[in-house]
């Protein structure tokens, strides 16, 4: 019985586009060729942060995000950045008494966002604030202590078949891959990802009636 939901957040609940074209202002590069590189990593099974690599050889990353904070340029996220199925389909989980969480590969500021979202979970998590990231197992043992039961009463859902999928599967979990987003499409009918997901899925609204059973 699933009786708890945990959520990626990149391509799962919020679109990367303002991510990746904030990046690309600041490098002083055109949007597209950002666009372009990540889906090149991506299609190579690298990690996206190469694409920023690509563009500044040597670049320092966690740097070069504090500058921009420091500029007032970094993180934000709005109504605009969130898919349309997730507040129904989240409210529709909760009101049917399942619990869920929304857990990724997120910054602490990232984590401050989300809440202010005031989206429809009783549980915002990032990496940033647990110390630990996907697809490390730690992360994964950090979510079931969250949940508060057994992991396979946990359905991870997410997009990334490395960070996501199998990660979650080796833990114990069960695991719902959603197309969506460069790595959600890319992936979806991989021989591998399909053998490891216990559910396949276009939409959010689909684990309504996963959740259901």
């Amino acid at each position: 019985m699933i009786r708890t939901i945990a959520l990626d957040v990149g391509e799962t609940l919020v679109r990367d586009d303002r991510h990746w074209a904030s990046w690309a202002d600041w490098l002083r590069v055109p949007r597209h060729t950002v666009s372009a590189l990540v889906g090149a990593v991506v299609a190579q099974g690298k990690d996206n942060a190469e694409a920023l690599r690509l563009l500044q050889p040597g670049i320092d990353i966690p740097s070069a995000y504090r500058a921009r904070e420091k500029a007032g340029l970094g993180e934000h996220l709005d109504e605009t950045d969130v898919y349309d199925d997730v507040r129904p389909a989240l409210a529709a989980l909760r009101a049917a008494g399942t619990y869920v969480i929304i857990s990724g590969n997120q910054t602490t500021k990232a984590a401050e966002l989300l809440r202010e979202l005031d989206l429809p979970a009783d549980v915002i998590a990032t990496s940033g604030e647990w110390g630990v990231a996907k697809p490390d197992p730690s992360f994964f043992e950090r979510l079931v202590a969250e949940a508060g039961g057994a992991a396979q009463e946990i359905l991870y859902v997410g997009d990334h078949p490395q960070n996501d999928v199998f990660p979650a599967r080796a833990a114990g979990l069960r695991t719902a891959h959603l197309r969506r987003g460069p790595w959600g499409h890319l992936w979806a009918e991989d021989p591998e990802l399909i053998a490891a997901a216990d559910y396949r899925i276009n939409s959010l609204m689909d684990l309504v009636a996963i959740a259901a059973r």
